[in-house]
């Protein structure tokens, strides 16, 4: 049995930043052993994907970075565009091939990690430490016994709540023959898209050079599409909103995230924490992760340093979670339009102050004056009536994640 301070059940993006960040900040306190369990190629394993994210130039993953952009822009329904600049954030796009090469390099070094690769059946509590078994790839199995263990693998039982609607998406990474994108702006929101009874539906599009951009549908509901669904949806966008009749698609992603007011657990036993999206990192409202996700285990990597028990903070606060909830609930009704509301909130409220609103750093003056900005009837009508409905569990067909693959055709 191999013993180890910390271990980390799963290597994507929480895994990956609070191995990172147990690593990096060592030089602040005490450095533990880590052993790092990865899950091996095949279907547990995530594929390539994109996390985006807004924070201030100089961050520490800058020289990953695949683009960045100075100015956002949100189309309404009618066309009519908001453009403008968060500075001083900038909106950041990294992949994860990118982050794990920089996060495996920055780890290659270090004695006291160790990283494997299997697939772990079970985790149990054994007083003042857990046990993980695992198997693996050459098929024996092995136990691996830690202080503290966290576990970042993707629920597929979500906690009981009132509303859950899933954030489902396709992307294509296209090429064109002539240039077609300006790549100093980023399109947050594009919500020229048919619009579902209940939810929302836009496109956002990433260019990274006058040829090359992300672009990718998105819809907030219930149900997911199939794949002709979304390849319709993006075929069209593309013909019609941009006026594209011949690309070359050399990449596909597509996800599922879920969109809940549940809680999440962040401690199953004494010395077993969840993190990442298991852990409560996304925010219902828009489905970002990844910001919350490095705030989240830099604050576990500080406590382990300095010797305190690392329960992981909440990655939002009950007033944020609070407003994401009843968001959410009138979104469900279609009390509220998602693409007028945040068209509107785009139209009216400063950039920078909107992004931080979303990532949760505003003061309460600040939401205030941007809560006067939403369709306060209805969303006061679904605030009061929350407390009176009741949670259920949601079970998902397919772990939350994105996945991706290669593609090589070409759209004429």
């Amino acid at each position: 049995m191999l013993d180890t301070q910390i271990a980390i059940v799963g290597a994507g993006a929480a895994g990956l930043s609070l191995a990172y960040h147990l690593v990096n900040g060592a030089s602040v306190g005490r450095t533990p052993s880590v052993v790092l369990v990865d899950a091996p190629a095949g279907p547990l394993k995530p594929a390539e994907r994109t996390w985006c994210f807004w924070e201030e130039p100089g961050g520490e993953f800058d020289t990953a970075l695949s683009a960045a952009w100075d100015t956002l822009r949100v189309r309404a329904p009618d066309g009519t565009a908001v453009a403008a600049s968060p500075a001083p954030l900038r909106y950041k796009m990294l992949r994860s091939t990118a982050f794990e090469a920089l996060v495996g390099e920055r780890l290659s070094g270090e004695p006291n990690v160790v990283r494997l690769e299997g697939v772990v059946s079970a985790i149990r509590e054994l007083g003042r430490g857990a046990e993980i078994r695992l198997r693996p790839p050459d098929g024996r199995p092995c136990a691996l016994r830690a202080r503290w263990v966290f576990d970042s693998r993707p629920l597929r039982v979500l906690p009981p709540g009132r509303t859950t609607l899933l954030q489902h998406f396709r992307g294509w990474f296209i090429t064109t023959d002539r240039p077609a994108f300006d790549p100093r702006v980023a399109d947050l929101m594009d919500f020229r898209t048919p619009q579902p009874a209940h939810g929302l539906s836009f496109v956002y599009a990433l260019p990274t050079s006058p040829s090359r951009t992300l672009v990718e549908y998105t819809e907030f509901s219930r149900r997911v599409l199939d794949d002709r669904g979304y390849d319709d949806a993006l075929r069209h966008y593309l013909r019609h909103e941009l006026a594209l009749e011949r690309y070359e698609i050399t990449r596909v992603e597509h996800g599922v995230i879920p969109m809940t007011d549940a809680r999440f657990p962040r401690r199953t036993s004494p010395s077993v924490f969840r993190i990442g999206t298991a852990g409560g990192a996304t925010r219902p409202s828009t489905g970002y992760t990844f910001a919350a996700v490095q705030r989240q285990t830099r604050a576990i990597a500080a406590a382990c340093h300095q010797g305190r028990t690392p329960r992981p903070p909440a990655a939002h606060s009950p007033w944020s979670r609070t407003m994401d909830a009843v968001l959410l609930r009138a979104l469900h009704t279609g009390r509220v339009s998602g693409a007028e509301f945040f068209t509107g909130l785009f139209r009216q409220v400063p950039m920078e102050r909107l992004l931080r609103f979303l990532d949760g750093r505003t003061s309460t003056r600040e939401d205030l004056f941007i809560g006067l900005r939403t369709p306060v009837r209805p969303m006061l009508r679904t605030a009061l009536e929350l407390p009176l409905l009741p949670k259920y569990r949601t079970r998902l067909a397919h772990a939350p994640g994105t996945t991706g693959r290669p593609a090589d055709r070409k759209e004429t």
